[in-house]
């Protein structure tokens, strides 16, 4: 999207907020009317918006250890690379996969039960994707900020 102006803005921060407000309730808090409301959240969506998702407590569903997971792969093919990546895809305790600069190729971010659920996810998961040169972990020890908004 090229430009966003102040009511497409404030649109957006309202939503990250809440994305369960009804049109009418955006609508009313942009000064907007719903119908004009409507036609741009539309365009919104089309553009911008890539879904809306509920924010869930991972310790109160059992997945209290939270891991960071800094990969080096063994060569650098597309092959290679494209394997790892669709393995990373197939696996529900990784919740984010970036390719990053630096010494490492990539940052999983995982979530799992306990130090034992760990384990097996990085020596029985992770590794069997294969071409793994090395891993290095972190351990989450208190989480300070954890947002998905954006600034806007």
């Amino acid at each position: 999207m090229d430009r966003l102006d102040k009511t497409d803005r404030a649109i957006l921060e309202i939503l990250q907020i809440n994305g369960r407000l009804s049109n009418a309730e955006v609508a009313e808090k942009v000064s907007l009317s719903p119908p004009a409301c409507w036609k741009r959240l539309k365009r919104l969506e089309e553009e911008v918006i890539l879904g809306y998702h509920a924010h869930l407590d991972r310790a109160k569903l059992g997945l209290g250890l939270f891991a960071f997971i800094s990969i080096i792969l063994e060569g650098h093919s597309d092959e290679v690379m494209n394997n790892f990546e669709a393995g990373v895809n197939k696996i529900p305790n990784i919740i984010a996969c970036h390719n990053i600069s630096g010494r490492y190729d990539y940052l999983l971010q995982v979530v799992v039960k306990d130090m034992n659920s760990f384990h097996d996810l990085a020596m029985n998961q992770i590794r069997a994707i294969g071409n793994i040169k090395e891993m290095n972990t972190c351990f989450l020890l208190k989480e300070i900020k954890s947002t998905m908004s954006l600034p806007l």
